[in-house]
């Protein structure tokens, strides 16, 4: 069985697991603490870092981009990154302006102020708020951005749903967890965000419940 070492409210670990669903490739997942990894996964990962993956043959792999590009490779009957290279090109600049510039801008210090502070030792345990301020401000402009594509596409890289989608929206799916991302301001953006919800290799990002952090109530509805 392919193991996958994850935290419930990694972004990035959460679209490892989006991509291995829509490829239909049983895994199982093995919980671990960013902040305390486990032997095991510095074993396998000199780093420390979630995501890394497992497979079934041996190879580990670690790093979302390097995990995206390693399935569509090794198990291509269900392309994700696209059918052309214009839309291949557009799936992976759009996938890596999430995994770069909305995670450093938005995810990273809200994950920062809102959990890392509260488990980590040796911390001022109080969220910086004009910290949480400025990515608010951020996301703010980063939904405007990701609106301006879904008015124009079907999907955020064009007309086949692929890892454009599945970073973003992972990524978001995180804010949405924590009741960050106020959706009524986002009306073209909550629509597409309800047909990734809505997909079957979703389900299990939205049975996420991490203790001591429970969800916003309105996480895992559908119709929100």
């Amino acid at each position: 069985m392919r193991r996958l070492f994850h935290y419930p409210l990694s972004g990035l670990a959460r679209a490892v697991r989006v991509i291995l669903a829509e490829k239909h490739l049983d895994y199982e997942l093995v919980y671990e603490t960013p902040w305390k990894p486990s032997d095991e996964l510095i074993e396998n990962n000199v780093s420390g870092e979630v995501p890394t993956l497992i497979d079934t043959n041996g190879v580990v792999t670690y790093g979302n981009s390097a995990i995206r590009e390693y399935l569509d490779e090794v198990y291509p009957d269900i392309p994700l990154i696209g059918l052309d290279y214009q839309q291949r090109a557009e799936a992976r600049t759009i996938a890596d302006w999430a995994n770069n510039t909305l995670y450093k801008d938005v995810y990273q210090p809200v994950i920062r102020e809102r959990i890392l502070k509260r488990f980590v030792k040796d911390t001022d345990k109080r969220p910086d708020p004009a910290c949480i301020r400025e990515a608010g401000t951020k996301l703010n402009n980063h939904m405007e951005y990701i609106a301006w594509l879904v008015d124009r596409r079907n999907w955020l890289a064009g007309k086949e749903f692929s890892i454009a989608d599945i970073a973003t929206a992972s990524l978001l799916s995180v804010m949405d967890y924590l009741g960050i991302i106020q959706w009524h301001k986002y009306e073209l953006v909550k629509s597409w965000y309800v047909r990734i919800k809505s997909r079957p290799s979703f389900r299990s990002i939205l049975q996420d419940n991490v203790p001591q952090i429970p969800p916003a109530s309105n996480y895992a509805n559908l119709d929100f």
